[in-house]
């Protein structure tokens, strides 16, 4: 056997775990779930009756998917640039030389450690309309008490901050790690030279940080469009459907109402929406990018 054929066999092998874990976890799933979007199923999720196309052609006139798909573009709306902002204005803070900064980059980056169930019982707690936090504080200040999670006019808004906290601390750190590794001298060298805070933030900062930032935009869309947690705990796709963004909306038909064969049709429309946003970054970001 030639060496390069031993090589060949050495590398397979090393892949092959990795592989192995795709197939049964990843791949084997997704094939399943474009055959299954063709038929008929039981309760038990067996293919009965082959349909063809026509779960996709229902979804184009299903009153509940039209929604769920407008709530699930409004929370990636209220969730990703607000999640980019706060977390990029933060890492700027903490990137200060100033004593006891370490302090609040842990404080910054805690929501990291918290798991969605726990995050989400403690949002939970402060809408609660009687003793949460934050109708008081909204009284206190002269305004009115509201049903933040049983109104549907409030009740997106407020899964959407409650998702924003929870997606700041990965962003955060991240972006911090990013800001530590710009090269401190082009900083120094712009001081000398008399240019302002501002003029750095956007002529050196923005530019080197630009494929942190992309990979984080990238990520936050891709994660946003699969959030389910959160809703679950918090409103169950409600009030009046006002949640129900299509990752709710496909265990819904699936685990509720037993029909795999539509909920396989949506899973498949959340894949191919994920897969033309993802496309669209990498064409039209992209090439913005400044790799070093």
């Amino acid at each position: 056997m030639s060496h390069t054929m031993k090589r060949a066999i050495e590398g397979v092998l090393y892949i092959f775990p990795s592989f192995l874990l795709f197939s049964i976890f990843v791949f084997y799933p997704m094939v399943r779930t474009g055959y299954l979007s063709l038929y008929m199923t039981d309760f038990q999720g067996n293919p009965t009756t082959y349909v063809g196309l026509e779960h996709f052609l229902y979804l184009l006139e299903d009153r509940n998917f039209k929604e769920s798909m407008k709530a699930t573009f409004l929370f990636v709306l209220y969730t990703v640039p607000p999640t980019v902002i706060i977390s990029f204005f933060l890492a700027l803070l903490a990137n200060e030389k100033l004593k006891g900064i370490q302090l609040f980059r842990t404080c910054f980056s805690s929501t990291l450690g918290m798991s969605v169930a726990a995050s989400s019982v403690i949002w939970m707690f402060m809408y609660n309309p009687a003793v949460g936090i934050i109708n008081k504080l909204i009284v206190a200040f002269g305004g009115e008490e509201r049903q933040w999670l049983l109104h549907p006019d409030t009740a997106l808004i407020a899964v959407s901050i409650a998702t924003v906290w929870m997606n700041i601390g990965f962003s955060f750190l991240i972006l911090l790690g990013g800001l530590q590794n710009i090269d401190v001298t082009l900083y120094e060298n712009a001081s000398v030279l008399g240019l302002s805070r501002m003029y750095q933030l956007w002529r050196i900062t923005i530019p080197l940080l630009s494929p942190t930032l992309f990979f984080i935009v990238t990520v936050s869309l891709i994660h946003s469009f699969q959030t389910f947690g959160q809703i679950d705990i918090l409103t169950k796709g409600g009030p009046m459907n006002a949640t129900t963004v299509l990752v709710y909306s496909i265990y819904r038909e699936a685990f509720i109402n037993y029909n795999f064969g539509f909920a396989s049709a949506q899973a498949v429309v959340l894949f191919l929406i994920v897969l033309i946003v993802t496309f669209l970054q990498f064409v039209l970001v992209e090439r913005r990018v400044h790799y070093q």
